[in-house]
């Protein structure tokens, strides 16, 4: 992996957010009146870390040690309803912080709006959604990571260690990371337990060519998302499971510069039973980057084929949350440019001081094997202690 490539994937851990509006504890109204709201809620997390890093050539290993923020960075956001007779009008805005400081940025922690949209929607037919929002697929995958306010991991192959954003979670060893996007999304009313979203996203260019300045990538059409979920109870267990996917046709004013055509499938099940809780997740993928679904980086993409899954569990007593997690992806090259394998394994402690106030540890393993060549092979072990405060 070159410098540039390096840089990009590092970058782009700064302005990675889940901005899923992670479940807070109470949101703050700060307006209720003439059938109109306006409320907040806000999230915050900081971690000590140390991550010991082993690559091959040992010009890279050592042991690393860090204060900066979780796989969630910090935000704010802003919630706006009225009722306007028979249709309910919405809209959300959310503003991501990186806290993390470095040697090149100082105090410049950066600021990154991934959710302002507006919404439509009547409980007869549905919402509909136009603006910038997470996609739709492998959205459910990432949302209900048990591991989503913990740490996950810190690829220094991606830059991850020493970058000045959030790390990686289980992004890239389970699931691509459903980057939000301007979007049109219709989702349905519930209807006995069962929902479809589908919407057409802003496409990106995946074919060009970097070796000339001459052509360009088009699409003729957008990039086409949807999911369907379906909750239900079975024996006492809450049941909530989805199937998501995504296709884009991707062309080229050069012929000789061939198309590309994405198309991936995503899917899970989460089962929850008293205090336990059992999350199985997968992807399979065509002509689609690894670890972005809008091909974040740049990177030069084929149909070439990526598939991942992702195994948790976790188990309650009393204030104390246990979690276990295990994912890999297997890319055959559009990630990286070559062809490799990639693990995390994480075990995670959540504990409740109160509603608001949590404190997390976790261990964490991070594995790369490239199946071409040993020079992309790492394995990154992380340790992380902190605490989130969400409103």
């Amino acid at each position: 992996m070159n410098n540039k490539n390096k840089a990009c994937y590092s970058l782009l851990a700064a302005a990675i957010t889940l901005a899923f509006s992670l479940p807070a504890a109470a949101e703050i109204v700060l307006y209720d009146k003439n059938d109109t709201t306006f409320s907040t809620d806000g999230y915050f997390n900081t971690f000590y870390v140390n991550s010991d890093v082993d690559r091959p050539g040992e010009q890279f290993d050592r042991d690393q040690s860090r204060v900066k923020m979780g796989f969630l960075p910090n935000y704010i956001g802003f919630n706006f309803g009225k009722q306007v007779d028979d249709i309910k009008l919405g809209g959300r805005s959310s503003f991501w912080v990186t806290i993390n400081d470095s040697d090149t940025n100082g105090t410049a922690t950066a600021i990154d709006v991934r959710q302002f949209y507006g919404t439509a929607s009547g409980s007869e037919w549905g919402e509909v959604l136009f603006g910038k929002d997470f996609g739709l697929f492998a959205r459910s995958n990432i949302l209900l990571d048990e591991m989503l306010t913990g740490y996950g991991q810190v690829s220094d192959t991606l830059g991850l260690v020493d970058g000045g954003g959030v790390s990686f979670g289980n992004i890239g060893s389970g699931y691509p990371y459903p980057f939000p996007t301007s979007q049109i999304t219709y989702r349905s009313p519930l209807m006995g337990g069962l929902r479809i979203a589908a919407g057409i996203m802003d496409p990106v260019d995946t074919t060009d060519d970097a070796s000339s300045a001459l052509d360009k990538a088009y699409q003729e059409a957008p990039r086409f998302e949807t999911e369907i979920t379906y909750q239900f109870e079975v024996g006492g267990a809450q049941i909530y499971s989805w199937v998501n996917g995504m296709q884009q046709s991707s062309d080229n004013t050069d012929d000789s510069v061939e198309d590309v055509d994405s198309t991936g499938v995503g899917y899970g099940v989460q089962a929850k039973m008293g205090n336990l809780s059992l999350t199985a997740s997968g992807f399979q993928a065509e002509g689609i980057n690894p670890f972005f679904t809008n091909n974040a980086g740049e990177a030069q993409l084929r149909e070439v084929d990526s598939e991942g899954y992702l195994l948790q569990g976790s188990y309650r007593i009393g204030k104390n949350r246990v979690a276990l997690s295990y994912g890999k992806t297997e890319d055959d090259g559009n990630g990286l440019g070559s062809a490799a394998d990639y693990e995390t394994r994480g075990i995670a402690l959540f504990h409740d001081i109160n509603d608001n106030l949590k404190l997390v540890a976790e261990l964490n393993q991070f594995e790369i094997e490239g199946q071409d060549s040993d020079a992309l092979d790492e394995e990154t072990r992380t340790f992380a202690i902190g605490a989130t405060l969400s409103f």
